[in-house]
């Protein structure tokens, strides 16, 4: 009775949902792509960008590039197979990748839910407890918010005089973060969130909406500190080391297959690849259908630090580079995501 419950009541929670909450949820994210993708075309020729594709594009690399990129999302199952053995969970590595590939090609239809679609899979398929899954799944993406947390501290550390030099060039965008982070009204706000936050807790603890969500953090507390205390921390560590690794690789790949972009490796080296793969990286914390929209933005910014001695590696340039880089991906998540689900069907119905 509990297994057959246990996977239904996610979905129970989003019949719940409001109509304002199914807005913000899916509405907002997929304006947010829409509006960004139409601003990144908008004045563009798109059959010279077609053009740029056709003529400057070597797609061996193109390939590499997507073998890296699927390399790392198997290394992110066999990292996430860990998480859930320490758990009492023992799912096979082929299973757990096809969750991952099923969630990539999710959230490009309905954005965050790929990964509840991927607890759900796994704790049905397991017959373990879906909250259990869940946490674990949750402490897989605070892991990775903190290695892109140091990746970046790193990479801003390396980068920081281009980054000012930059800035100085533009003095409008410097003076427009200045006021942003100095002003008066944003840290008041901050402020006034976390104080009274602090003395609604403190104050009604035994309050039904503050102890679902005490609740809720000690679940995800524990299903990341199981991390701490499970056996092979080792192998969790090189499977994450091996998951940045190939994300890393797989967009050198991607910028050896356009000469300019090439270019500005030789220029610059491997530390303007780590700046573009950062700041790429952060822009996938908009909420879009699969980054798309703010992946483009966010590379053709940080192209725009390294295009003024590399004639040609105009904004068209660029846009034809983002575009095709992330349309690949977006291609390969669509397809692998197809597989997944077929596969799923086939193997249900063979049980059967």
């Amino acid at each position: 009775m509990s297994q057959q419950s246990t996977p239904s009541a996610p979905t129970a929670a989003r019949h719940r949902q409001s109509p304002l909450g199914l807005l913000l949820k899916y509405g907002v994210p997929a304006v947010i792509t829409v509006g960004l993708c139409y601003l990144l075309v908008k004045g563009m020729d798109l059959r010279e960008m077609w053009h740029t594709i056709c003529t400057e594009c070597d797609f061996r690399w193109i390939a590499g590039n997507i073998i890296l990129v699927i390399g790392a999302q198997v290394a992110r199952a066999a990292r996430w197979r860990l998480q859930l053995r320490a758990l009492g969970i023992k799912a096979s590595l082929w299973v757990l990748s096809l969750s991952v590939f099923g969630t990539y090609a999710v959230n490009l239809v309905f954005p965050r839910l790929g990964e509840i679609w991927r607890t759900g899979f796994v704790a049905q398929r397991q017959k373990a407890p879906f909250t259990t899954v869940f946490g674990s799944m949750v402490a897989d993406r605070l892991a990775d918010t903190v290695a892109v947390g140091l990746i970046s501290l790193v990479t801003f550390f390396l980068a920081g005089p281009q980054l000012m030099s930059y800035l100085g060039q533009n003095p409008q965008l410097m003076s427009r973060i200045m006021s942003l982070l100095t002003s008066p009204v944003l840290w008041g706000c901050v402020i006034t969130v976390l104080a009274g936050s602090t003395l609604i807790c403190v104050k009604y603890p035994q309050n039904r909406v503050i102890s679902t969500l005490r609740r809720i953090w000690n679940g995800l507390w524990k299903g990341f500190a199981v991390i701490a205390r499970m056996r092979g921390k080792g192998q969790w560590l090189f499977y994450t080391i091996i998951l940045w690794a190939c994300y890393y690789l797989g967009l050198g790949c991607a910028f050896m297959s356009f000469p300019l972009t090439a270019q500005v490796i030789a220029l610059h080296g491997l530390t303007a690849l780590l700046v573009c793969f950062v700041l790429t990286s952060l822009s996938m914390l908009v909420p879009s259908n699969g980054g798309i929209g703010p992946w483009q933005w966010a590379m053709i910014f940080a192209l725009g630090l390294y295009s003024a001695d590399i004639p040609g590696l105009d904004k068209s340039y660029m846009a034809s580079f983002a575009n095709l880089s992330l349309g690949v991906q977006t291609i390969s998540s669509i397809i692998l995501g197809l597989f997944t689900f077929a596969w799923i069907a086939l193997d249900k119905r063979s049980k059967r």
